[in-house]
């Protein structure tokens, strides 16, 4: 059975700069998420991810604060916790909007023990510090911090890569049905295999190599990332930006190098898995632009062929 598509919603576009992230405002971005998202709901084998980012980080401030009355959880726990809230909160937009069956599912995912990911924190979660602060907090609580594309400072924990969806049969089941699933949330809750059982290590997954790694093991056509820019482009931010339309895999395997870790580059090098492994498309494009790149008027496009940068 093929999927027709998986589309991947950033956790950022979900808490946006300058809001708190509470509820109501997640919920009021998540509608607006679900109305660009007409294009692809009409589908009947959709698979929805996201990213959760803001909300595992937020959810990690809780903890440390009210560890004097409450035991803090551990990382993998946030995971999904932040997968059932998010899920909830898209499912309220989902259902009246396409009339379909939705359903959340928790999904876990297997990394190995030993990746070095563990040795080398990459992942940003949380709100966004100036340097004085993430300095501070770099110095109180031991935390590893980084600059996150020119936004601010974030705390960086462990992201490594994903090995299995524990849950895909079930998934699959799901979408047989007609039901729009979401999968994956946050990059799924990260598991590792010891003597025969499944354990949650301390982790933040890329949800986007979740992402492609769900849409290959489904046989999906079709992968969208969303995320905030309308388009992938070199010297982001800079008078000498260039954005690009179409990529082929090898363009797109000598331009993951050059851009951020923390932010374009697994969304790339996530495409580049997922096309190399299906040979179907792969689409980043930003919510607002998405019809406009359904027509290859916006957004970048990775393919196994060669076309027009």
């Amino acid at each position: 059975m093929a999927v027709t598509t998986v589309v991947a919603l950033g956790g950022n576009g979900l808490v946006r700069a300058g809001e708190r992230g509470t509820a109501a405002e997640q919920l009021a971005n998540i509608r607006e998420a679900c109305e660009a998202l007409e294009p692809v709901l009409a589908e009947r084998e959709l698979v929805i991810t996201h990213g959760n980012g803001p909300q595992v980080g937020n959810e990690l401030l809780r903890h440390e604060r009210a560890a004097a009355e409450v035991p803090p959880l551990p990382l993998y726990v946030a995971v999904a916790q932040t997968q059932a809230e998010i899920g909830a909160l898209i499912e309220a937009e989902l259902r009246p909007a396409t009339g379909r069956p939705v359903a959340c599912l928790l999904t876990h995912v297997r990394v190995a023990e030993d990746d070095p990911a563990f040795e080398n924190p990459t992942k940003p979660v949380g709100p966004f510090y100036s340097e004085e602060q993430a300095r501070k907090l770099e110095g109180d609580r031991g935390w590893a911090i980084a600059a996150d594309s020119g936004r601010g400072w974030r705390r960086l924990v462990p992201s490594p890569l994903p090995l299995q969806i524990v849950e895909l049969d079930s998934i699959r089941t799901l979408v047989a049905s007609g039901t729009i699933v979401i999968a994956c949330g946050g990059g799924g809750i990260p598991v590792v295999a010891r003597q025969g059982r499944l354990n949650g290590t301390d982790a933040v997954i890329d949800k986007d190599h979740a992402s492609a790694l769900l849409a290959a093991e489904l046989g999906a056509e079709r992968l969208i990332i969303l995320t905030g820019v309308d388009a992938v482009a070199r010297h982001f931010g800079t008078a000498e930006e260039e954005r690009i339309s179409e990529l082929s895999t090898e363009e797109a395997d000598a331009l993951a190098t050059e851009l951020p870790a923390g932010s374009m580059q697994p969304k790339i090098q996530a495409c580049l898995a997922y096309v190399r492994a299906t040979g179907g498309e792969a689409l980043i494009t930003s919510p607002e632009a998405l019809a406009k790149a359904l027509k290859g008027r916006a957004g970048t496009r990775v393919t196994n062929g060669n076309g027009p940068r």
